[in-house]
């Protein structure tokens, strides 16, 4: 009684553990496709270094991650092939995306070419250690230029004014990349401007002396508020009279409106 009672429980834990494995098997062969078909997506370029502003961008720069392709950036590059070559326009830094927006095609003559927007224009001012900010500036800072010249009705008294608003920094001196953060004296810093600011800025230079100074980089500029239309001046009109003549005497009469 016993040997039977044994075998048969033997015989059930055998059983038993056949069908364990044969569920947890058809459940793994379940998963299989999904977890491939998972890693299926559509390739994105991603930077793997830090990546300065002004910078040509080489391959070792970058790298290629699959991801869903509902999530994949429709702006982003799909190759390393695309990238190399081009000038960052703006910090990057590891792992993040690489955007059409944020690099610019390096074709001919310097790179400071490249980072200029279209329809600006690059314009350098020479400047000391006062008028560069004390060496803090650096490429892609935003500074407003303040313009002193002496009134025209003579004396010594100096008019002061600030001629443009948060003005992009694209290089200093020849540079144009913030490998460094240390504070350096510049001879020149070069601008981008429109071509309306650049002759501004050229007759300020022109009639006195020119001051940078470095705006905060998450500053919005000041929004430029509409002036309210002035109301038209209402005239007084005055209501129509008649003359009414009853024989000899006479009567002037306004008319009800």
């Amino acid at each position: 009684m016993i040997k039977s009672r044994t075998v048969t429980l033997f015989v059930l834990s055998i059983a038993f553990a056949v069908g364990a494995a044969w569920i947890a098997n058809n459940w793994i062969s379940s998963q299989q496709p999904t977890v491939a078909k998972a890693e299926v997506g559509t390739p994105v370029v991603l930077a793997a270094l830090d990546i300065p502003y002004g910078h040509g961008i080489e391959k070792r720069h970058l790298k290629v991650v699959m991801m869903p392709k509902d999530v994949a950036p429709s702006n982003s590059f799909r190759t390393v092939d695309d990238v190399i070559g081009k000038v960052s326009t703006d910090i990057m830094l590891p792992d993040e995306v690489v955007r059409v927006e944020r690099v610019s095609d390096h074709l001919e003559g310097a790179t400071l070419a490249a980072l200029i927007e279209p329809n600006m224009r690059a314009f350098t001012v020479r400047v000391n250690d006062v008028v560069g900010v004390a060496g803090f500036l650096l490429p892609g800072n935003k500074v407003d230029v303040i313009a002193s010249r002496s009134s025209s009705g003579g004396g010594k008294r100096v008019i002061t004014e600030t001629v443009l608003k948060d003005i992009k920094v694209l290089a200093v001196d020849q540079t144009a990349r913030t490998d460094k953060n240390d504070p350096v004296v510049v001879r020149a810093v070069t601008l981008e401007v429109t071509p309306k600011q650049a002759e501004r800025l050229a007759k300020a230079k022109g009639e006195g002396t020119i001051q940078l100074t470095l705006r905060n980089p998450i500053e919005e500029p000041p929004k430029q508020v509409a002036k309210a239309k002035p109301k038209p001046k209402r005239t007084y009109v005055a209501p129509p009279k008649v003359i009414v003549i009853k024989g000899t005497e006479w009567q002037s009469k306004k008319v009800p409106m």
